[in-house]
Formats: structure tokens, sequence, C-alpha cells
């Protein structure tokens, strides 16, 4: 049987943004309902998931399977590949997505890598003259970088943010891997950073410290890592009230353009109405913007919010680079979380102006899984499998991420070939990283190069095309002129005074880190509009 809902803030999407706009709107008092796509998972259902995975799919990094996708809430399958979104070249292999759909979104599986963006990367255009500038600076960024994160105080780092106020708490120890990594690529004058992360180095807001499972993708088993599910349960605690399995595809407005209703399908495509005094859609950079052109009306043929026909456009993700070797010695990779080593010698310079900043980093995830594949791959048994199992202290992973220009051919449309179980096309992608990114990645395989030498390396495996990161930016752009932008500094829309969009695909430049930290930050931004205008008004 249809329902109808009313409150005072609808919020679609219940990913990190979502929940952190739902805590903040339900503590200030606001009636919050959040509708979500995708089921609700428990932890020790998902820790089962991932121990019961097939080894291949372990071995291959495949963090999907664990969050097993729904016919009315498809998410993209890794292993095998399940075409969602679908993605067109040049440069496909750069946008196959490993997002979720659930109550918590991604970060259930996330590396907590909570980067500051520099303030150059807001103001490209400003200081270098290429890409676009965000529509806020990082001054006014920073007051919203709350989630708790731990981090390096040291204001000598090269090319680290500032702070004006320091990190809640200190870096987790470095591991046996990290340590030797940091010891090598000092001999060539790369400077090793730890990454500033959202997990605990000691109890930290009702959560536990991170004990160093080093499965932090796909699931931290403790709840020592930071993800949305977190802000979820703040949120329910103020009142917030959450529908799963609730699928937006209809969006209402008045002769005004406000928003006026939205529409959703549950699993048995049977259809609920919901109103509100203001919307926010705060699904990620692919789910958005798909939704605006869906739900295109009379009053709005090209789409919600999309009078400059930027919804869907400018794209991005960082392109990475992917090098994997045996060292002359053990390495020991696996000791503590998955990420914590960053070369950050070029994130930033006047080489901008001519090719992508980029970031080097050092994979900590264990190779057991790889290694152990590939032994039995290999028809190996007794003593000679039991060898080659134990090269795997030697394995690394070495990674490169690079900038990327927002661009407004590097679209998003709606699928003419596939849909999903209510009817609901997939999302298209035309994805091409450009020149600025190809430029760059020959010093990128260099520096890979250099640092696989230091190593002793053999056994060198470099991808020759550039692979996703899930670091999903642009599609509904930010910017000061509605004519080519879709959201203002505050993330409200400028065709909907009632609709804000809080999500990574506001982001104007993509920089060379991970973008989780920022959308909060904006989302945070957005809260603060909208509490003044509904509770100061």
């Amino acid at each position: 049987m249809s329902e109808q809902y009313s409150a005072d803030v609808v919020v679609v999407g219940a990913g990190i943004c979502a929940g952190t706009v739902a805590k903040e709107l339900a503590e200030a008092g606001l009636s919050v309902l959040v509708l979500e796509a995708g089921p609700r998972w428990e932890r020790g259902e998902v820790v089962e998931n991932w121990r019961n995975m097939p080894p291949v799919n372990k071995s291959e990094s495949d963090y999907a399977t664990p969050y097993p996708a729904q016919p009315w809430a498809v998410h993209p399958q890794l292993n095998p590949y399940n075409e969602y979104p679908e993605v067109s070249e040049p440069d496909a292999s750069a946008f196959r997505q490993g997002m979720i759909k659930g109550i918590g979104g991604t970060t259930w599986h996330w590396a907590a890598s909570c980067w500051r963006f520099l303030p150059a990367d807001l103001q490209l255009h400003s200081t270098y003259g290429v890409g676009r500038d965000w529509a806020v600076t990082y001054d006014e960024l920073e007051e919203y970088f709350l989630i708790g994160v731990n981090g390096p105080n040291d204001t000598s780092l090269k090319y680290v943010a500032p702070l004006k106020k320091p990190f809640p708490m200190e870096p987790m120890p470095y591991g046996p891997a990290d340590r030797r990594f940091t010891e090598v690529v000092a001999q060539a004058g790369y400077i090793n950073t730890p990454v500033p992360q959202g997990r605990n180095s000691r109890p930290y807001d009702g959560r536990p410290q991170c004990c160093g499972n080093n499965n932090c993708m796909p699931i931290c088993p403790i709840g020592a890592m930071y993800n949305g599910i977190h802000s979820v349960v703040k949120a329910e605690n103020a009142g917030a009230k959450f529908i799963p399995n609730a699928v937006v595809y209809r969006i209402d407005t008045d002769k005004d353009n406000n928003i006026t209703a939205m529409h959703y399908y549950d699993p048995d495509t049977v259809s609920h109405t919901v109103t509100a005094k203001t919307f926010v859609l705060a699904g990620n950079g692919i789910e958005t913007p798909k939704l605006l052109l869906l739900a295109a009306n009379d009053r709005n043929p090209n789409g919600i919010a999309n009078s400059s026909d930027q919804v869907g456009r400018n794209m991005m993700d960082h392109p990475g680079i992917l090098m994997s070797f045996q060292a002359s010695e053990p390495i020991w990779t696996g000791g503590g979380s998955v990420q914590m080593s960053s070369i950050t010698n070029f994130r930033d310079g006047d080489f901008r102006r001519d090719h992508s900043a980029i970031q080097i980093g050092m994979n900590n995830t264990s190779q057991n899984h790889k290694a152990g594949v590939k032994a039995l791959q290999m028809g190996l048994v007794g003593k000679k499998l039991d060898e080659e199992i134990r090269r795997a202290a030697c394995g690394m992973d070495i990674y490169v991420n690079h900038d990327v220009l927002a661009h407004p051919d590097n679209r998003l449309t709606l699928s003419t070939e596939r849909k999903d179980k209510l009817g609901i096309p997939f999302p298209h992608v035309t994805y091409d990283v450009g020149d600025y990114v190809r430029r760059s990645a020959v010093h990128s395989r260099q520096h890979l190069m250099n640092i696989a030498k230091l190593f002793g390396a053999t056994e060198i495996e470099m991808t020759p095309w550039f692979n996703p990161n899930n670091h999903i930016m642009g599609g509904t752009i930010m910017g000061h002129d509605p004519k080519d932008s879709v959201v203002d500094k505050w993330m409200r829309t400028h065709d909907h005074k009632n609709l804000y969009i809080a999500s990574g695909g506001a982001m104007a430049a993509a920089g060379t880190v991970n973008s989780t930290l920022s959308m909060v930050a904006l989302s945070l931004r957005a809260c603060d509009s909208i509490k003044k205008e509904m509770l100061h008004a």
C-alpha cells in the first residue's frame, strides 16, 4: 500500500554525507527523513560475508561482494564486473567505480584516508590558469573538517595543508613495511608523510583503538575506523528516521520551481510520496546527477537543477597507475592499517600549469591472498607451495594518483541499453582523463620505476591503463555563476531555493588526494545554510 510521509527535511542517500546532514539537522531540532535505495547491513554480517568470499575475489581486491547488490539498488560488482555504471572509452578503465548502496554507504569499505586539499587545489584556475576554481576557499572550508582524524601535526612536512588546530589524534604507529618504505625512498629524496586517517589511534568518540586487523577494506570488524554508519546511528538517536530500500525516481516542483515532493519505489515497485520544506540530495557523484536527469519534468525538461546543462558533466576521479613487484628483501606488509604512507613531494608546484600533480603511496595490505591464489594457480604443492606463499613477505604495491581537470565532456547520461528491476536506467559515463593527466603519467611511471629500483625489484607489473580510485567528484559542480554550475558555495542549487546537494559531486577540481573529508565538510556547510534558513529566518 502506498504511504505518504512528511518532515522538515528530506535527505536522499544514507552514506557519509547524508548521515552527517541528518545528524546535524536532527540535533538542531528539525524533523529529518532519510531515503536510501539500498538495504541495511550489520557489521557482523559483512564480516562473515568477507570471510566466506572466494579466494580469487579477495586476491583481486574485490570489496563489493560482501555487500550484495539488490535488483532495485544496483551497484558495481567487480568480479565479474556488472557494467554499473556503463563507461565509454577512451579511458573506461579509469571510471569503473567501487561504490556500494546501503545504509552507511561506501565508507563501509574505504581506506579512511582523510587528507585535506591544499589551498591551491581549491583555486586551481586562479593559481595556475588551468581547470576551475571551487566556489569556496580553503579558509572558508577549514572550520568544517570535523571528522575525528589521526594525522601528523608537523607543519614542516612538504605540501601538507595548513592547520589552525592540531589533529585530535596522533598518527598510527608505522608497521615494518611503512618503516622500511620510509627509509628506502628517502635515499632518492622522496619524503614519506603519514596519511591522515579517519581511524582511532586511541579510544575516541565511543569507538575503540585500531588493533591492526588490516582488512579495513572491505570491513573494519571492530568499528575503530570511522564510517557513515556511525553518523547514521547518532542521527537516529537524535530522532531522524531512515527508510532503506527506497529508490527516489520523481521530483515535483511548483510554479516558483521550489521542490514540493519526492516519490520513491519500494522493492515491489509500489510508489510512495514524501513532502518537506527543504530537500537534500546526498547520494554520491554518480547517483545524484542520475536522479536529477531521471526526474526531468515539464518545468525542468533537461532535468532538475539543470538550467546550466551542467548536471552530469565534469565527472572526475583520481586516475591511478598501480605497480606490483617482489622486493629483494622481506617487507612484511600487513602490519597496521591498509594505507599509512604517502609521498607528497609532487602535490603542488608551478608544473601544474602543464601537467597534473600526483600523490605516490604504498598499499600496506597483506599480500597473502594474492600470493596464495597465484601459488595454487601455478599448480604447486607441498614444499614448493609453501615457499611460494612465503614470498608474500617481499610483495609490494605502489600507486600514483593524478589530479584531473573538470571537463564538461566527461559526462554522465542515462543508459539506453540497461535498466534495473524498477525500470530505472543505469548511468552511462563517457570518460577521458585528458592530455593534462597523460603528460603527467610519463613522469609518474618514471617515479614508480625509480622506487622499484631502490627495492631491487623483480617481477615488476605496472598497469598500462589508468585505474579508478572511487573518489567520485563532479557531476553537480559548484560555482558562482548559475550559467555554468549547479550549486552555489553553500551547496544550494541555483534553480531551486529549497534543494541542496551534499555530495562530492559539487567539487570543481580534484586535487591529488582522497575526497571524503572535503565532501563531509561541504555537507556541513550546507547544514549551516539550512539551519540559518529554517531556524533563524
